[in-house]
Parts: C-alpha cells; sequence; structure tokens
C-alpha cells in the first residue's frame, strides 16, 4: 500500500465521528480513498463503534468498495470487496460479519462469531495476510483466526450432495487404480534382493578343507526394487484441488463504506485505520484505551445511574398514582354501600 488512511475518512475534515440518527431508516454513506492493494502485503482494516441506543435490530459494519461507485447512489445493492462488523437483532443475533468477495460473488465466513453488545466503544480489526491466512480482534484482543482456505467455501469443490442420486451399482470408491498400461519389465523377478560382495575377498588363512567352500557375504542389491507392483493412477471421478495463488488478493480498493440499517439509531463510527501494519493498528487500539477507556466508562456508569434514578422516579410516581386511583375507587365504592345501607324512613299522613 502506498500508505496508511488514518482516522474516519468516511467524515469531512475537521469532523471526527459520525453518527446515526432517526430511527428505523437506511444508512448509506461513502468516502473515496486513494486506491490500494493488498497483493504481497498483509491487509488491516480497522474502525471503532459505539452503541449508544438500544439499537434492537441494526448493522454496524463498514465495506471496502473497488471499481468505479456512484457515491449518490451507493446502497445495499452496490457491490463491495469486504464487509465486516457487527449485525445485532434482538438477544439472539450477535454476529460479526466477515463477507469477502471473490470473483463477483460474496462468500460469508462459515464461523459463527460473536460482537459486543454493549453502549461502550469498542474497536473490530480485520488482519488478512499473503499466505491467506486471517485474524479477528476485538479491542486488541484475537477473537478468532484461521484461513481463507478452510473457512470459507470460496474454492472448488463447491458442490452440494444431490438427496435423490443414488450410487451406482458398479461405483468405484478406490482414490487410486493400477495402471493397466504398465507392463512387468522382462527379467524383473530375475533380479535378487542380495548379490555377493563384490568388494569382500577370500581371507589368507581360509581352509577349504576345514572351513568349506568360502563364499563372499552379500550385500543389498541396489537393482532390488521389491515385488513388481503397477503404478497406481488417480482415479477419473476424483475432483482434483485447484489453487489460487492469488485467492486473500481484493481487487483494488477505491472506497470506505457504511450501509446498514437501524430500528434505533445512534450509533458512532470512528477511527476508520486501513493499512498494512497491524503493529500500528495495535497502537492506535492502544492509545485510545489509555485516554478515553477509564472516562468512557465513568461517563457510563454516571448515566446508567441516572436512567435508574429516572426509572425509579417513573415508577414511584406509577406507584402514587395507582395508590391514588384505588383510594379513589375505594372512596366511591364506600359512598355506594353507604347510601345502601341507609334506614328507610316511614312517612305516615294524617288525614
Amino acid at each position: 500500500m502506498d500508505g496508511r488512511v488514518v482516522g474516519c475518512c468516511l467524515i469531512g475534515k475537521g469532523v471526527k465521528e459520525k453518527q446515526t440518527y432517526n430511527d428505523a431508516k437506511h444508512f448509506a454513506i461513502s468516502a473515496k480513498i486513494p486506491e490500494l492493494t493488498n497483493k504481497n502485503r498483509t491487509l488491516v482494516v480497522q474502525y471503532s463503534i459505539k452503541f449508544e441506543q438500544d439499537i434492537e435490530c441494526g448493522g454496524g459494519y463498514i465495506k471496502l468498495l473497488s471499481g468505479y461507485v456512484n457515491q449518490k447512489k451507493f446502497g445495499g445493492d452496490t457491490p463491495y470487496s469486504l464487509m465486516f462488523g457487527p449485525d445485532l437483532c434482538g438477544t439472539q443475533t450477535k454476529k460479526l460479519h466477515v463477507i469477502l468477495s471473490y470473483q463477483g460473488q460474496n462468500y460469508p465466513i462459515r464461523k459463527d462469531l460473536e460482537c459486543q453488545t454493549d453502549k461502550l466503544t469498542h474497536f473490530y480489526t480485520f488482519i488478512l495476510r499473503p499466505d491467506a491466512s486471517y485474524s479477528v480482534l476485538v479491542d486488541n484482543r484475537e477473537r478468532d483466526s484461521g484461513s481463507m482456505y478452510t473457512d470459507w467455501d470460496i474454492l472448488p469443490p463447491r458442490k452440494i450432495k444431490d438427496v435423490k442420486a443414488k450410487k451406482p451399482a458398479d461405483w468405484d470408491d478406490r482414490e487410486y487404480i493400477e495402471d493397466p498400461n504398465d507392463v512387468k519389465p522382462e527379467g524383473y523377478d530375475s533380479i535378487r534382493a542380495e548379490i555377493p560382495d563384490p568388494k569382500a575377498k577370500k581371507p589368507v588363512d581360509w581352509d577349504d578343507e576345514d572351513d568349506g567352500l568360502w563364499k563372499p557375504p552379500k550385500v543389498p542389491n541396489p537393482a532390488y526394487k521389491g515385488p513388481w507392483k503397477r503404478k497406481v493412477l488417480q482415479a477419473a471421478h476424483v475432483q482434483k484441488f485447484e489453487d489460487d495463488p492469488d485467492l486473500y488478493v481484493l481487487k483494488p480498493i477505491k472506497y470506505v463504506g457504511i450501509e446498514v440499517w437501524q430500528v434505533k439509531a445512534g450509533s458512532i463510527y470512528d477511527n476508520i485505520l486501513i493499512c498494512d501494519d497491524p503493529q500500528y493498528a495495535k497502537q492506535v487500539v492502544e492509545e485510545f484505551m489509555v485516554n478515553n477507556r477509564e472516562a468512557e466508562n465513568e461517563a457510563f456508569e454516571e448515566a446508567e445511574k441516572e436512567r435508574r434514578a429516572q426509572e425509579e422516579k417513573e415508577a414511584q410516581r406509577a406507584r402514587e398514582e395507582g395508590e391514588r386511583r384505588r383510594r379513589e375507587r375505594g372512596s366511591r365504592y364506600g359512598d355506594k354501600r353507604r347510601r345502601r345501607r341507609a334506614p328507610l324512613v316511614t312517612q305516615h299522613l294524617v288525614s
């Protein structure tokens, strides 16, 4: 890469962060960046997000875009090279997306990665190396790692089993079979496993009459190759693996984008970084944690304290209102009972 893109490159000059607003809305914004490629070098994508709201259901991911993008029409249908970040919905979905594009098709990671769900700022980091290995970090802690070869269904074979298919009666399960065209060389069986040692000499004190007929010791025959077997060939039905040495290479990146739907808005994006130096990315997170985490925790605790106090205040008002209504109902009920029990007065008429 020609250099680092540091900070929130989606925001205009002088603006530190970007926050979604208005509930139940679709948000889309993008920024053009200097073109970069990860061929023969490590790619690091990192950013921070803070869910100040109870998001309920919505995304918090970013996208790297290649080729020409009409930024005025940027949206969910715009092709991307990488989609990375959290996606939440209710208490069940806490997904951390890592979706890679390969030859025009998007491939999600096969693993179930979970994101953070609290209201603090968290850093998400994706590292992709030239050997196709990767790491996913949250707040500088490795959440997962592996290889594109095993954790994405990108390379062939990409066929699913036909549930209606039946195994042919003449199907051969062997992966390798003997080569029918391989013929045993003439005289192969006459080659002995051992031969007399050509360097051996009869001892000078050897007596054939007393010691018997001298024979040189035997040594392994270098020409002997063991019992003859036909060569084996891979069966025709076995599908061969075809490697792509550029599997890890994304199309040249030209834009960074945010494109999400949120039921409740209020997410804060910041600290977007694209570089080739994992150590530098780590340093960015460390500096933020040192300078901001304690204050953020204190502010969060204070806000939670005020929220709980407000909830208790509202609950107390509700209890008092309920008690007042019960007293009113009791008073009205008592008046009715007293009226029903009042003695009847008989009036005598004097003629």
